[in-house]
């Protein structure tokens, strides 16, 4: 899929590119539907990304603004996973979604507005584009989002290879 491909694939999505501040797109194949995809990547919750979360606590404080808890330990399945505009996402809430094709979840703090999408491009595997799309609303918008910039990209990728392994099947005895 060519990137103008997938920015048409997606309605909405041109409009949500106009004024964005940043966008990074990442690709891994898997043999998953986009269901377990999404279930795998938002249960994704090791103790070391749990550790980040609590260390950025601190960090948003310093800049004068708030952070609820510590995301983690939701373990999502595949049925569990909204396509619905308007329902929770972890601390997401889905934006725009469509079966087998893509599922957009975003979340608007005071200092950016962040999206997470996923397009689904068909094959065997197929292809999953993981974007990050995001708009600053003030001064500490670009200053929190370089600062988290190397962590993001570790785990988005980290997320994305928990999302194209197989769920795991429970044998009866």
């Amino acid at each position: 899929m060519k990137s103008s491909e997938l920015f048409t694939a997606v309605p909405h999505l041109p409009k949500l590119m106009e004024t964005v501040d940043h966008v990074d797109i990442k690709t891994i194949d898997g043999d998953v539907s986009l269901r377990q995809f999404i279930a795998g990547m938002l249960s994704y919750s090791p103790a070391w990304l749990k550790f980040l979360y609590g260390v950025r606590w601190f960090f948003v404080r310093l800049l004068g603004m708030k952070q609820e808890g510590v995301p983690g330990g939701l373990s999502m399945t595949a049925e569990r996973v909204s396509f619905v505009p308007g329902d929770p996402a972890t601390f997401f809430s889905v934006k725009m979604a469509e079966e087998e094709k893509y599922w957009f979840a975003g979340i608007t703090e005071s200092h950016l507005t962040a999206h997470l999408g996923v397009v689904v491009e068909a094959g065997q595997p197929r292809r999953f584009y993981v974007l990050t799309i995001v708009h600053y609303h003030r001064w500490t918008g670009p200053m929190y989002f370089n600062v988290i910039r190397p962590f993001h990209h570790l785990v988005v990728w980290q997320m994305m290879k928990a999302g194209v392994r197989p769920p795991l099947r429970l044998q009866e005895a």
